[in-house]
């Protein structure tokens, strides 16, 4: 199929001359390629409006202007959360206060753990006073008549538990920032077993840097999609 088309000249350069029409025979493929080289226009131009707006586009939850210290503060708060939750489940852990602020919080539920002594004792549980018989055994010969202690349960096998945090959202504010991120909890029932999950929630933690080193100022524990009443990012 052939399709006549025109081809206009000007007789001079100043274009002030009458202008030829000359006919041009387009064939169908000439005319694709045609519509071809115009749609690839229409899209580059269209892609470009799309980047021209989301940079100009303002957040919906604006920070502090981004640079490039911004941006390697979020990484330094990201491997602090991934080092903390590595940190569960092994046999010689680095000490969980020592992620947090002197002044630091810890809140579950409705427990709050204030300072870095409050948060080592939720994370290490005081002993049970031992038994009675073994209080004497401690200091000397039982009592006459007195029962024998039962002998101490064997050490619990111990399992696999792993923590991963998915969707972390990071804001900088300068020395300070908040973060949001969803962590899930996997165990075994026994050794050898494969992983199950177990657990999921939200973890929303404010942060302080601290001579260079960015600490937990507070970090809550919430299991709902809703954030803690009072967040603010």
């Amino acid at each position: 199929m052939r399709t006549t088309v025109y081809k206009y000249e000007s007789q001079s350069r100043g274009g002030l001359f009458p202008i030829n029409r000359t006919p041009v025979k387009v064939t169908k493929g000439m005319v694709m390629k045609l519509n071809s080289f115009r749609e690839v226009g229409v899209c580059a131009v269209a892609l470009g409006l799309c980047c021209v707006a989301l940079v100009s586009a303002p957040a919906a939850h604006a920070e502090d202007k981004v640079t490039a210290q911004t941006l390697i503060d979020r990484q330094l708060i990201l491997d602090q959360i991934t080092r903390y939750y590595y940190n569960f489940g092994k046999a010689e852990r680095q000490s969980e206060e020592s992620f947090y602020a002197e002044d630091g919080e810890l809140i579950l539920g409705t427990r709050h753990y204030k300072g870095r002594e409050g948060i080592k004792q939720a994370y290490n549980r005081a002993p049970a006073a031992p038994a009675a018989g073994a209080a004497a055994a401690a200091g000397g010969a039982p009592a006459a008549g007195a029962v024998p202690a039962a002998a101490a349960a064997p050490p619990r096998e111990r399992t696999a538990f792993n923590v991963t945090i998915d969707n972390p959202l990071i804001i900088v504010h300068g020395d300070t920032a908040t973060s949001q991120v969803i962590f899930t909890e996997y165990r075994q029932e026994k050794a050898g077993d494969p992983m199950k999950m177990t657990t999921q929630g939200k973890e929303y933690a404010t942060w302080v840097k601290v001579k260079g080193q960015w600490l937990y100022k507070t970090r809550q524990i919430a299991s709902g999609s809703n954030p803690p009443e009072g967040w603010k990012e």
